[in-house]
């Protein structure tokens, strides 16, 4: 895909600025301004573009979520870009219901995956964060384990989910 494709948005949520990149008509990435991995995959030349459609439809999905409504990441059109491997533990995720969390392991045994570790290394590298919700997985003993954005802001999405 060439540069000329490739657009960045941002959003204001309650626990601080989202960027939003879109390749083409879908959404491949939203990051906590300063996350692990933040922008990753993405070229060095984006156009800022607030009006592109999927960040409209993006903002109001995520209204929508911190306003404790329960939409569905099937709601939006992403293309997180990862591995076959990763793709495979993001599917995963969105399988896990708002509100609730799920294990490394729990992960692993849905996808078939030998190591709860690799699991674990794919979801830090999840690049459409609380769309597909990384923040639901929580270590064996169910504390709450590392988070791309931070664990403030881990604890924050899981309180506002009733999670914990």
């Amino acid at each position: 895909m060439e540069p000329s494709q490739f657009f960045i948005d941002e959003y204001d949520s309650p626990i601080g600025k989202i960027t939003l990149a879109a390749c083409g008509d879908k959404l491949c990435g939203l990051w906590f301004v300063g996350q692990k991995y933040y922008m990753a995959g993405m070229p060095m030349s984006v156009i800022k573009n607030p009006n592109a459609p999927i960040f409209i439809r993006t903002a109001q999905w995520l209204d929508k979520y911190f306003a404790g409504m329960q939409p569905r990441a099937t709601e939006l059109t992403i293309s997180p870009h990862g591995t076959e491997f990763q793709r495979r533990v993001w599917r995963a995720l969105v399988d896990i219901p708002y509100g609730a969390t799920a294990t490394y392991g729990d992960i692993a045994r849905r996808i078939g995956a030998k190591s709860p570790r690799a699991v674990g290394g794919a979801i830090g590298h999840n690049p459409i964060s609380i769309i597909i919700p990384c923040h639901r997985v929580v270590g064996a003993n169910g504390n709450m384990t590392g988070y791309a954005g931070g664990l403030g802001i881990k604890r924050y999405l899981l309180t506002h989910e009733g999670a914990i």
